[in-house]
């Protein structure tokens, strides 16, 4: 029904940037809120970044000032800009996005496959 693709993560040292996007796909109304969040192995998944429809962001204490999230709502994507990037942002990032399909009366909630973001000290 619907498919969240993401793209941008990989390797870099501490200090750098990198970029990630995510694009939503399939039998779309609208895509309500959309967001980043990350996981590393043994802890549970944790919220980096959201943004609603209307632009309104929310962060985590842990990367405020540091990320930027970001949506074109006319192609359904969202960015996560990360700067002054550090070991400890090293995770798996993944794309959510909460979406209202076409014919439907609630939303659902989606989820990418995740992209390996590996900081170097």
């Amino acid at each position: 029904q619907v498919q969240l693709v993401e793209s941008g993560g990989g390797n870099v040292q501490a200090g750098g940037s990198l970029r990630l996007s995510c694009t939503a796909s399939g039998n779309i109304a609208s895509v309500n809120v959309m967001g980043w969040y990350r996981q590393v192995p043994g802890k549970e998944r944790e919220s980096c970044a959201t943004i609603i429809k209307d632009d309104t962001t929310n962060y985590a204490n842990s990367v405020k000032g540091r990320f930027t999230i970001s949506r074109d709502n006319a192609k359904n994507t969202v960015y996560l800009e990360m700067n002054s990037l550090k070991a400890e942002d090293t995770a798996v990032y993944y794309c959510y996005a909460n979406v209202l399909l076409i014919g439907r009366w609630r939303t659902n909630n989606y989820w990418g496959q995740g992209t390996q973001v590996t900081v170097s000290p």
